[in-house]
C-alpha cells in the first residue's frame, strides 16, 4: 500500500473526481488502480467561498515499487506505515503462572476502560473497580438531576461507568504524540462498539452522549467476555501498601463494603473530580503534586453566528458539519484566556459531584443540532501563584469557587449567569436578550465577577471584546456566560517514573488519565490507558522472569 498526502479536491467534489486524482497524482492507468481507502480527511477553510478538502489515502496499485521510484522526489508520497496494534506480551502465559494476582483497574472512565479492554485482550482478567454505576443507571441519576434538582454525588456527570466523558461532545481528537499510533487502536475499537466508522478518517471526529453510552455499554460486554469483571458502585477507600526494603508496594486495595482485593498491580484511572480518593492517596503517602489548571464561564452564541464566521457561503454544508472554534488571548495582566472544550450546537450541562457546589460543563449528541455553540473560556491558574503550600490546595481553590457559585445561584443548583456585554461593563444583569440559555437547571441572572479572583474578571474583559478580531459578533451583547467552570483539567499530578510508569515512591501503582495528570480529554486518555495497561503486562513479566 502506498500513502498519499495532501490530495485536495473542492467541497462539492464528485464521488468519481477521488479516484481520478489518485491516477493523476501518480499518473497511471485506471487499471493499476486496485483499491483505496481514506486515512484522513481534513478541510481548508480560509478561503469561505472556495474550502477544499484535504485527502490522506492509503492506495493499492499494481506496481508499487515501480511507482515510488518514479515519483521519489514526491514529498507526499511514501509507503503506507504499519499502523496495526501489536501487544507487548503473552498475558495468557503470564496468568497461568502460579503466583499471578489479576489487575486491578480503579474507574471505568476513557482510560480506565481502554486500559481494561486491553489487559482482558491479553489475557489478563482485570479486575474493574468503579465508585459510580453502570451507564444506564448513570443517565437516569444525571438527567434526574438536571430536571430535579436531585445529586447523587456518586453517581453524576463525573462518576460512573464511561467517566466524565459520556455527557460531552465526545470529540476524539488530541494533540499528543502518538509514535506507536495508539490513537487509531482507541478510534478502531469504539467503531467496534457501534461509533461511526468516520471517526477514523474525518480531522476532528466525535461521537456524542447518547452514542457513547450505547458503546460504554458495548466495550463492557467485550471485556466481561474476555475473563474481565466489573465492580460497580464499589468505592475504593484504602490502599494496602508494604514498607520493604527495595521500597514502598501496593499489596491490595479496600473497598467501602470492608472487602480486600489482593493485587500487586493498581490501575488508578479515577479522574479529575474523585477528591476523596486524592485525599485518601496523599494521606497514604503517595507522591502528589499541585499542578495548574484554568477557570471560568460556559459561554452561549447561537450555533448559526459561528457557522457564517467560520464558513460563510458555506455554512450548514453537511461534510462541515456546526462550526467549532479556538481562540487564545494573552491579557495585560499576564493571564492567558482560551477557549476549552468547545461543544458546536450542544448544551451547557450541570456537573456538580458534590452537594453544595455548582460546576459546569458543555455536552453535545452526535447530530450538533442544537440552537447554540457553547465553549468553556478560560483563565490560566498555576499553584506556585494562586494556590501555594499543599499538594491538595487547588482542590480548596476549587471548592470555594464552586460553593460561592452555588450561594450566588440561589442554593437550588441554577447557575449563576450574566449577558456577556454586562459582565464587560461591569453591571448585574437583569434579564436575557435573544440567545436562550440551556443548562439545566435554570441560571439566576446576576453580576458573576463576585465569585471569580480580580485578576480572572479582568483578563476575561479583556478577551472578550479582543475574541470580536478573530470571530466577528462574538462580543455580542446578550451572549450568555454561565458559571462556573472548574474542572478543566485535574488539579493534582500523581507523579510516576518515566521508565514504569508506576507512582513515582510506590511500586505497583500505575497512575493513568486526566485524574493523575496525564490526559487531557477522551483520546488522550484512551492512549494513556493502553500505555499504562503494557506497563502493567511488562511488570507482570519482569516479575515472573
Amino acid at each position: 500500500m502506498l500513502r498519499i498526502n495532501e490530495l485536495k479536491l473542492p467541497l462539492d467534489h464528485s464521488e468519481e473526481a477521488l479516484p481520478a486524482a489518485i491516477l493523476a497524482r501518480l499518473a497511471i492507468p485506471a487499471g493499476d488502480l486496485r483499491g483505496y481507502t481514506i486515512h484522513k480527511r481534513s478541510y481548508d477553510a480560509r478561503k469561505k467561498s472556495a474550502i477544499v478538502l484535504i485527502y490522506s489515502l492509503d492506495v493499492d496499485v499494481a506496481d508499487e515499487a515501480a511507482v515510488l521510484r518514479r515519483l521519489q522526489h514526491d514529498v507526499h508520497l511514501m509507503p503506507s506505515p504499519d499502523m496495526a496494534y501489536q501487544f507487548v506480551a503473552d498475558g495468557r502465559a503470564l496468568a497461568a503462572h502460579p503466583d499471578f494476582q489479576r489487575p486491578v483497574v480503579i474507574g471505568i472512565g476513557p482510560c480506565g476502560l481502554l486500559a481494561a479492554l486491553i489487559l482482558a485482550q491479553m489475557g489478563l482478567r482485570p479486575i474493574i473497580v468503579e465508585r459510580g454505576k453502570v451507564v444506564r443507571e448513570r443517565t437516569v441519576d444525571t438527567f434526574g438531576f438536571w430536571r430535579q434538582r436531585k445529586l447523587n454525588p456518586e453517581s453524576n456527570v463525573q462518576f460512573g461507568e464511561g467517566g466524565a466523558g459520556t455527557f460531552s461532545d465526545g470529540k476524539l481528537y488530541s494533540q499528543i504524540k502518538d509514535p506507536k499510533h495508539y490513537g487509531r487502536k482507541v478510534l478502531t475499537e469504539f467503531v467496534k462498539a457501534g461509533a461511526p466508522e468516520e471517526i477514523v478518517y474525518v480531522s476532528k471526529p466525535h461521537i456524542g452522549t447518547f452514542r457513547l453510552v450505547k458503546m460504554v455499554e458495548a466495550m463492557r460486554e467485550t471485556i466481561e467476555a474476555l475473563g474481565g469483571e466489573y465492580r460497580f458502585e464499589s468505592k475504593v477507600t484504602d490502599l494496602d501498601i508494604e514498607e520493604t526494603a527495595e521500597g514502598r508496594q501496593v499489596r491490595g486495595i479496600t473497598l467501602e463494603s470492608g472487602e480486600r482485593i489482593a493485587t500487586r498491580h493498581v490501575v488508578l484511572a479515577i479522574g479529575h473530580s474523585a477528591r476523596d480518593t486524592f485525599e485518601m492517596l496523599h494521606a497514604r503517602g503517595v507522591y502528589i503534586e499541585a499542578k495548574p489548571f484554568s477557570i471560568g464561564f460556559r459561554v452561549e452564541h447561537p450555533q448559526s453566528l459561528i457557522d457564517a464566521c467560520r464558513f460563510g457561503p458555506n455554512a450548514g454544508h453537511p461534510i462541515l458539519g456546526a462550526a467549532d472554534y479556538k481562540l487564545v488571548h494573552h491579557a495585560s495582566n499576564g493571564r492567558a484566556v482560551y477557549s476549552f472544550c468547545m461543544c458546536p450546537g450542544g448544551t451547557v450541562v450541570a456537573a456538580a459531584s458534590e452537594p453544595g457546589r455548582v460546576v459546569t460543563n458543555g455536552m453535545s449528541q452526535y447530530s450538533r443540532n442544537e440552537r447554540n455553540a457553547n465553549s468553556a473560556i478560560v483563565v490560566s491558574i498555576s499553584p506556585e501563584v494562586d494556590y501555594p503550600g499543599h499538594p491538595l490546595a487547588g482542590v480548596a481553590f476549587q471548592r470555594d469557587l464552586e460553593e460561592k457559585a452555588f450561594k450566588l445561584g440561589g442554593g437550588s443548583y441554577n447557575a449563576p449567569g450574566q449577558l456577556m456585554g454586562d459582565f464587560v461593563a461591569g453591571r448585574a444583569s437583569t434579564e436575557f436578550g435573544a440567545v436562550v440559555p440551556s443548562y439545566k437547571p435554570g441560571i439566576t441572572l446576576t453580576d458573576l465577577a463576585q465569585i471569580l479572583p480580580a485578576f480572572a474578571v479582568t483578563a476575561l474583559r479583556e478577551a472578550f471584546p479582543a475574541f470580536d478580531k478573530q470571530i466577528k459578533g462574538y462580543f455580542k451583547h446578550d451572549a450568555v456566560l454561565t458559571g462556573l467552570e472548574t474542572r478543566t483539567s485535574s488539579p493534582i499530578r500523581i507523579k510516576r517514573r518515566d521508565d514504569t510508569l508506576q507512582s513515582l515512591n510506590t511500586g505497583g501503582l500505575f497512575p493513568a488519565g486526566e485524574g493523575a495528570g496525564y490526559a487531557g480529554g477522551i483520546l488522550s486518555a484512551g492512549v494513556d490507558g493502553i500505555k499504562v495497561a503494557e506497563a502493567v503486562a511488562l511488570s507482570l513479566a519482569a516479575q515472573q522472569a
